[in-house]
């Protein structure tokens, strides 16, 4: 079994087969799937690490082994296993993956300068609070490269409207788009001092019932998720602010009008100083990821590479993101 599943692999088309190039990049992006469940040991793991959602994960890993005709993995409810004949295709596709990031390390090695307009869209709060900071600098580096950044918390199609790459923060619903991680992303509940005092500390996500609740989001029912005996699980609030700006929330939970719900990179600093607290720490969803995102046909921009690389650089882990 092991044998012919790698030779199956390994296998080139035959003269005057045709490839189905869209079949290709999907089997490429399972590969890339598999190999990080492997790497993590769970779907869960595998899924915050790229940036997607679990059954997307666990969907892919299937549809792989349906492809091959053999199981790579043994699941449990506590973890994953890898098959012989898993571990050996996991070599196999570790190699592969390692090969073409070499070549795509030496295409970007090339001397080729990046230019031309790059068209960008972020969301709104991390965009003034740390993408503004930095775009000088990137300005000065890249003296051929003209931006246009949107800033807008909807979720933007980007090969629809003419983006070539975006920023997005947590799960990744379109795995088409190529994404790279570049800095963590940690979803807080927080309030004020003063509202502690006032209301007392929820102890449990259920007790947010009894609170006022600042919620961030386009939607009409708003739904915070939280880790509840070791799984997701969404917790319905309500409240008498909604806004669809993360900086508005954090000021109204300066203001001590009830209890938010945001990423770190919005409301670290106040934090660090005390003027807002955390609360329902033991029910932290895991540390998700800041993206930045691209189509496969925008791979090869120079400017496109330029631009991650920079971001990657400046939101590493240990920045104050």
């Amino acid at each position: 079994m092991q044998c012919s599943v790698t030779q199956s692999f390994n296998k080139p088309p035959t003269i005057g087969h045709t490839v189905n190039s869209t079949a290709t990049i999907m089997q490429f992006e399972d590969m890339r799937i598999f190999a990080a469940a492997v790497d993590a040991a769970s779907f869960t793991g595998a899924a915050i690490r790229l940036g997607l959602s679990k059954q997307f994960v666990s969907k892919r890993v299937m549809a792989l082994e349906e492809q091959l005709g053999a199981r790579l993995l043994n699941r449990t409810t506590r973890r994953l296993s890898v098959t012989p004949v898993g571990r050996a295709y996991y070599e196999r596709v570790v190699q592969i993956l390692g090969d073409v990031e070499d070549a795509e390390r030496a295409v970007a090695s090339e001397n080729v300068r990046p230019r031309g307009t790059l068209r960008v869209t972020a969301p709104m709060s991390f965009g003034t609070m740390h993408l503004g900071p930095v775009i000088p600098e990137f300005m000065q580096r890249c003296e051929e490269v003209s931006l246009e950044i949107d800033l807008n918390d909807r979720v933007v199609d980007l090969v629809g409207e003419g983006y070539d790459m975006g920023v997005r923060i947590g799960v990744l619903s379109d795995s088409s788009l190529i994404a790279r991680r570049i800095a963590p992303f940690e979803m807080v509940a927080c309030c004020s001092p003063g509202y502690l005092a006032k209301r007392g500390r929820p102890e449990t996500p259920d007790d947010l019932r009894h609170h006022d609740c600042l919620a961030y989001g386009h939607s009409k029912s708003v739904d915070w998720t939280f880790s509840i005996h070791g799984r997701l699980r969404p917790v319905a609030v309500t409240g008498r602010i909604r806004v669809n700006n993360g900086e508005l929330a954090r000021d109204a939970a300066l203001a001590g009008l009830g209890v938010t719900v945001l990423p770190t990179f919005i409301v670290g600093q106040a934090i660090e100083s005390g003027h807002l607290v955390k609360v329902l720490e033991a029910y932290e969803p895991p540390v998700g990821g800041v993206f930045a995102v691209y189509p496969q046909h925008r791979q090869s921009s120079a400017a496109v590479r330029a631009f991650v690389d920079f971001l990657v650089e400046r939101f590493a882990p240990g920045a104050d993101v």
